[in-house]
């Protein structure tokens, strides 16, 4: 078994006030959650308005398949949310 963990400190330039970033953060974690069948929610940042860190996490029974799914999730945030910026990320394999 290989577990995948992935910490993302992102920047929301276009959020005007919690509300706004809390919108912005469910439909990122929902779609994402939904689409890779991962593990995924918001870990800290929670009182900021324009910043979040995500936790996300997966499992497979090949750890090529785990980078290539936290691979897939950055490149979809990248490509798909233009008006987010990851600011950090840290990658852990098991």
């Amino acid at each position: 078994m290989n577990i995948g963990v992935c910490k993302l400190k992102i920047h929301i330039p276009e959020s005007r006030s919690l509300k706004d970033k809390r919108s912005i953060v469910k439909s990122l974690v929902a779609r994402l959650q939904k689409q890779f069948n991962i593990s995924i929610a918001e870990v800290a940042d929670h009182d900021l308005w324009q910043m979040t860190t995500i936790g996300i996490a997966c499992v497979s029974n090949h750890n090529y398949r785990v980078d290539e799914i936290i691979n897939s999730i950055i490149n979809t945030i990248t490509r798909d949310y233009p008006t987010i910026e990851i600011v950090e990320k840290e990658i852990e394999t098991y």
